[in-house]
């Protein structure tokens, strides 16, 4: 026999058969017992079907009444926070505050600061120190003109008199 033959033989048995089986209809009997069944499963899935619903809407209430709450909850944390975060930013201008006034006490004392350094509190303290030692100065020449005046004798109104002279 040849490999033609067969495959030949083969083929028509199974056009033959497909036309067979397209006039009949096959019914398994595990598909006759699901029929008989599906009525009962039905019955049990819509009860199942309704207990979760049940579930889930009481569900859905619970958190319904949860959301007010939570709002509440939620804003009270962001009015603490934003106290907090008040609290902390004056706390850090403080902190700022206090490490100025240390390096400006500091400067002096610490021997790894550079002296010429640029430091805009430094230089205005300088600047007073400066106007205090101006006014040492003005105040030791006031003395000093004071006790000439009274020592001399002199006659403020008739010194008085001899600048304004002089000076028109």
């Amino acid at each position: 026999m040849s490999f033609s033959y067969l495959k030949n033989k083969f083929k028509k048995r199974g056009e033959g058969e497909e036309k067979q089986e397209d006039n009949r209809e096959i019914i398994k009997l595990y598909e006759l017992e699901e029929g008989e069944e599906s009525e009962e499963k039905k019955e049990e899935k819509s009860t199942e079907e309704e207990e979760l619903l049940k579930k889930l809407t009481a569900r859905v209430y619970e958190i319904e009444n949860d959301i007010p709450r939570i709002k509440v909850s939620i804003d009270t944390i962001k009015s603490q926070m934003k106290d907090l975060q008040e609290e902390i930013e004056r706390l850090d201008k403080v902190i700022k505050d206090v490490m100025v006034l240390y390096e400006v006490v500091s400067q002096e004392i610490n021997p790894f600061k550079d002296v010429d350094s640029k430091n805009p509190y430094l230089s205005e303290l300088q600047e007073l120190k400066e106007k205090v030692e101006d006014l040492r100065s003005e105040i030791a020449k006031i003395k000093s003109d004071l006790r000439l005046i009274v020592i001399d004798g002199i006659d403020l109104d008739e010194l008085i008199f001899e600048v304004l002279e002089g000076g028109a």
